[in-house]
């Protein structure tokens, strides 16, 4: 008997299909962070990244041109495993023949090579405005600013993006997520909290008052609890973006590095889905701040990914990568972190959770504590090893990351 058939046998007993998790972990879409590939610059701007946003560390081979960027992609994808995604911010819009356009300029023919690298592949692209690294971001504010021409120009970029966005849905025939985030706040203790927060629900209303198809493009919002040099306050906050979402009928989005370190998105999601028919989440992995190290098959990841599966929510969650780190290869990077989110779902799926969820409702929690242990010591390496060899790939990958580094990176 072979090391999965073993295992299979051995999550049968705890009443677990484990030939139906797998069929089910590989349909599950990932959206894919193109950021990771070259720290977050894009190719609109030679603004330096700014915005409370930092990328740390100078590894070599970063990609610095839109072909490089979509061939490192297209080997970090071929040794992912699942549906995917690819997620782009709007400072990846691609100029040719000497043409530019600014931020609140951009329009679908400046993403139609992402489109047909999407096609080719047969991928769906998700979307974000970029509202940071650049010069209309006028002391750390944008679609909150008190100057009305910093409004405008930010309110036109949002509403280019949603044209964009619903070209990518309309071109891939797949749904697009486009997440709207901004970096505006204050160092220091603010005279007025309320003021920037509505000039931000203005902006929004003003912004959403563009035609989409809401059946193909679905809007999110994203909240922060503080930034570099937003130390003080955050104008888009957790309160503000969840009830501006539940009250204009968008989509709400948790990062879970955007919060306090003692909060936990994974607690979050179920009572996001009480009130919401969709929500949103950027997986990422937070230290000391959000700073979005490479996700890791740690316990925050694994829980969410339970209360994504143990809710029926797989088809009402969005979930996407957003995570950048420049001090070790770049692919590696990308590969390790979209892993770990896959596997934290096939873990969430070998669960018995209706059986668990029975404890629970006949106060049977000692049994249940007794059964949750013994899930963590379940073979479930064996069934993540024989999912790898279904889809061709093996849980060793260094060495192939290591051969294109020395072949591809480091001759850039």
């Amino acid at each position: 008997m072979s090391r999965y058939e073993e295992a299979k046998r051995i999550y049968a007993g705890f009443g677990v299909d484990a030939e139906k998790a797998l069929a089910a972990v590989s349909a599950i879409p990932i959206s894919v962070h193109c950021w990771q590939g070259d720290d977050v610059v894009g190719f609109d701007s030679k603004e330096a990244l700014s915005g409370g946003i930092q990328t740390t560390g100078n590894y070599p081979g970063k990609a610095t041109t839109p072909e490089q960027l979509m061939a490192d992609i297209d080997k970090a994808f071929s040794m992912m495993p699942g549906a995917k995604k690819l997620n782009l911010h709007a400072c990846y819009a691609i100029f040719e023949d000497g043409e530019f356009a600014d931020r609140d300029k951009i329009a679908p023919k400046h993403f139609k090579k992402w489109v047909d690298f999407a096609n080719e592949r047969g991928l769906g692209l998700d979307f974000n405005p970029t509202l940071f690294s650049h010069p209309m971001v006028k002391d750390n504010l944008t679609l909150s600013s008190p100057d009305e021409t910093v409004r405008t120009f930010w309110i036109e970029h949002c509403k280019r993006c949603i044209e964009i966005s619903d070209y990518f849905a309309c071109a891939t025939g797949k749904p697009c997520v486009m997440n709207i985030w901004i970096p505006d706040g204050f160092k220091d203790i603010p005279a007025d909290r309320l003021g920037p927060r509505m000039r931000f629900a203005a902006s929004l209303d003003e912004i959403l008052k563009t035609p989409y198809d809401k059946e193909k493009v679905f809007i999110t919002l994203e909240s922060k609890v503080f930034g570099i040099g937003l130390e003080a306050y955050t104008v888009g906050s957790s309160e503000f973006t969840l009830g501006y979402a539940a009250s204009r009928g968008i989509t709400p989005l948790m990062d879970n590095g955007h919060y306090h370190p003692t909060e936990m998105v994974s607690d979050k999601i179920s009572s996001l889905l009480c009130y919401h028919k969709r929500i949103a989440l950027h997986v990422t992995r937070p230290m000391r701040w959000d700073s979005d190290h490479v996700v890791l098959f740690d316990a925050e990841t694994m829980e969410i990914a339970k209360e994504i599966v143990r809710n029926d929510a797989i088809g009402r969650v969005f979930i996407a990568t957003d995570y950048f780190d420049a001090s070790i290869n770049r692919i590696s990077a990308w590969v390790t972190g979209v892993r770990s989110v896959r596997k934290a779902l096939l873990f969430a799926l070998l669960q018995p959770n209706r059986k668990m969820k029975k404890l629970q409702d006949n106060a049977q929690f000692s049994e249940l504590m007794v059964l949750s242990e013994r899930m963590k010591t379940a073979p479930f390496g064996d069934i993540w090893n024989e999912y790898l060899a279904r889809e061709g790939l093996s849980d060793d990958y260094f060495g192939e990351i290591a051969a294109y580094e020395k072949d591809v990176l480091f001759k850039r």
